[in-house]
């Protein structure tokens, strides 16, 4: 017999695609300066956020994306000091970079709101990250950080929505390449590129504006339940192109060395993540 639920989560990935979610409470509801936000329970996924109307993350799964995002940057480079988020409000990304030895990681998020009641409603998330002295937030637009700064950073991480809204400009050439100054030699620059599947354009667009940028551009995966319809794709872009090919003994030493266990991330699912199937390659034009 087919159950109907009276709370339903509706969130779509694409015009023809949505997936839904049975709310077990919804923990708390704000329109935001920028954004209609919410915190809902649900019996699958543990706590989730959704901006707008899109799942932003979930308890049960985040750390498949957020393990991807930060460790596959941080060991490749292998000696990142300064780290610079763009997003990432829920503070799972800024989690997963202090776990390194680095001095410094600065997260530029431009609603206030989302890191307040993140760390109010998913504390899990963040577990105590804002709370690091070596974090240092700064509640301002993205771009307009990255254009005015004179600092520069061994890794930029984009910890952006998809390109709709308040995210949009995220993927602009202008901010890939204000992000291209503030970059230190030998630097990695990650971005989220959402499901090729689904966000064909995502991966082409991106792919285009970082390849006049950079030396070494390209896109490596995640797999993360909530985000449904395949593969997600995370960019990769840095003038060092030996960084993106190192070998799994090199990575297997600062792994170990690092000391700290990972949910999603291993160095062998490091090196298999940039081997993409065709239909992905073929969106890199």
């Amino acid at each position: 017999m087919k159950r109907f639920k009276e709370r339903l989560f509706e969130g779509p990935l694409s015009q023809e695609y949505t997936q839904s979610f049975e709310i077990s409470r919804v923990v708390f509801e704000k329109k935001t300066d920028f954004q209609d936000l919410i915190i809902f329970e649900t019996p699958a996924f543990g706590r989730v956020l959704a901006l707008d109307g899109i799942v932003q993350v979930t308890e049960k799964d985040e750390f498949a994306y957020h393990e991807m995002l930060v460790h596959v940057p941080l060991f490749a480079h292998g000696n990142a000091a300064r780290v610079l988020i763009i997003g990432g409000g829920d503070g799972g990304v800024l989690r997963e970079v202090l776990r390194h030895d680095v001095e410094s990681a600065t997260l530029v998020e431009l609603d206030k709101s989302v890191i307040d009641i993140c760390r109010r409603h998913l504390p899990m998330i963040s577990n105590g990250a804002f709370d690091d002295p070596r974090c240092h937030l700064v509640v301002a637009n993205g771009c307009a950080f990255a254009a005015e700064t004179d600092r520069t950073f061994d890794i930029i991480i984009v910890d952006s929505t998809d390109p709709v809204g308040p995210g949009e400009a995220l993927f602009s050439e202008a901010f890939y390449g204000d992000c291209q100054k503030r970059l230190a030699a030998g630097g990695v620059i990650v971005t989220q590129n959402g499901v090729p599947f689904f966000q064909p354009l995502e991966v082409t667009n991106t792919y285009r504006r970082l390849k006049s940028l950079f030396a070494d551009v390209g896109f490596y995966v995640t797999a993360v339940p909530t985000y449904v319809g395949g593969l997600m794709a995370l960019g990769w872009a840095s003038n060092d192109e030996s960084l993106r090919m190192l070998p799994v003994d090199v990575l297997c030493q600062r792994f170990a060395a690092a000391g700290f266990e990972t949910g999603y991330y291993t160095p062998q699912v490091h090196l298999g993540a940039f081997a993409l199937p065709p239909f992905v390659t073929a969106l890199m034009q």
